[in-house]
């Protein structure tokens, strides 16, 4: 049960916790309050009514002394007696002790206060006054009290709730904020939050979180402008290198420098590539396709002996996309798998979705968890490139509107499946 109670209060807001606390602290409070203030009445009644059976019984004794009778009319609603049977026996037995006393009992069915003093040597004359008006009025005091604390504690849980419904919400602007600067929002900003002119934790936190958004921004502009203006530079020396490897006589080293050179433009206009991509310069040109002969023709292209099966009867279903940037996408996964993976390479049309799957050692575990990271390609038995194909694939597939998701499925082999925006 205790588990089970710390668990609901983990699971509550910070709005409600707030509130809960408050609640709790002024429940507190108010108990606390309501119990001196109890007591202290408590006592004011007790001692009255000890004074006044105290007063009635001397009355009552200097009556009986010189008259050697009861007077009632001396005694006004109180009960004068000599011996009387209902006596408590504590109060008999301090009287019969030569002892004046009282004995009060507010608790019981009949609360009343007693006198009691000896008389005649072994005889006691008593004095009972009832205490019910009193009792009621305690009642009615603690009615009081008990209302009056409850609302204090409604209003003190309402004021912690909106008090911190502020807070609470500062809190979820920062935290919204944040996971769109994950996304890749780098403008995302919290912006001022609470009064103006105040400084407090919540204003620190988002002051914080903007200046590091802002930071974050210009390192990334900064390398992306770096990769662009390193991809643009290499252009021109490439090509001439490019024209000068053509001149070369034929021959076994020329085919080696050749084939350097056009790996060197390949890389280099894979990094101009990605600068755009990270520029969000792309515009995508979206139109609706089938997308099983699409899929046909892209890998007959890509130059990769892949089989193209697929659960779909006919040509399949009909998805929007740019026909350019998906064959982008599905030539770079083509590529990867045959390069970093195991043959045979297939590919699966299934509804909108399409799977490139080989059967090498799958990808790493931590390409898995983080996703692609450039000129990183996770594992050494996955290859050696640059790491910018899967990349280059997870971007233009945030052009179009796909999603790219990658698997290790049983028994062994690496899946990467592409899944389209129906038309």
């Amino acid at each position: 049960m205790l588990r089970h109670g710390r668990r609901a209060v983990r699971s509550l807001g910070l709005r409600w916790k707030i509130a809960a606390l408050l609640a709790v602290g002024c429940s507190l409070v108010a108990v606390t309050i309501g119990v001196l203030i109890h007591e202290a009445r408590v006592r004011q009644v007790a001692d009255a009514a000890r004074k006044s059976a105290t007063e009635q019984l001397v009355r009552v004794r200097q009556v009986y002394e010189l008259t050697g009778r009861l007077d009632s009319d001396k005694v006004g609603e109180a009960d004068a007696r000599i011996d009387c049977p209902a006596v408590p026996p504590a109060l008999r037995a301090a009287a019969l002790d030569g002892r004046r006393t009282t004995y009060l009992d507010l608790g019981g069915p009949r609360p009343a206060v007693w006198a009691a003093r000896p008389i005649g040597g072994s005889h006691v004359l008593t004095v009972r006054r009832s205490l019910a008006g009193e009792q009621a009025e305690l009642e009615e005091l603690d009615g009081w009290l008990i209302a009056s604390g409850t609302g204090v504690v409604a209003l003190a849980a309402v004021g912690g709730a909106l008090l911190a419904s502020r807070l609470s919400k500062d809190l979820r602007t920062a935290a919204e904020t944040a996971r769109k600067i994950s996304a890749g929002d780098l403008d995302a900003r919290i912006g001022p939050s609470g009064v103006p002119g105040t400084r407090n934790e919540v204003t620190e936190l988002a002051s914080a979180v903007d200046t590091m958004a802002a930071s974050l921004q210009r390192r990334l502009e900064a390398e992306q402008r770096f990769t662009a203006d390193v991809a643009h530079e290499l252009r021109t020396p490439l090509t001439g290198l490019h024209t000068a490897a053509e001149l070369l006589p034929a021959g076994r080293p020329t085919e080696l420098v050749r084939d350097r050179v056009a790996a060197l433009r390949t890389l280099t206009e894979d990094l101009l590539e990605v600068a755009r991509l990270d520029a969000d310069r792309e515009e995508p040109r979206l139109e609706a396709h089938r997308l099983r002969p699409l899929v046909v023709s892209i890998t007959r292209r890509s130059g990769v002996t892949a089989e193209v099966t697929g659960t779909d009867v006919g040509d399949g279903a009909w998805v929007r996309t740019d026909v350019r940037r998906l064959e982008r996408i599905l030539t770079n996964l083509l590529v990867n798998a045959r390069r970093h993976g195991g043959e045979p390479v297939t590919v699966t049309v299934s509804g909108t979705s399409v799977t490139v799957r080989d059967r090498g050692p799958g990808f790493p575990g931590t390409l898995l968890r983080e996703g692609p990271r450039r000129f990183v390609t996770g594992a050494a038995e996955r290859g050696q490139g640059t790491g910018l194909g899967l990349t280059i694939a997870f971007g233009q597939a945030q052009v179009i509107g796909a999603e790219v998701t990658l698997s290790n499925p049983a028994p062994s082999g690496a899946a990467a499946t592409v899944t389209l925006p129906a038309a």
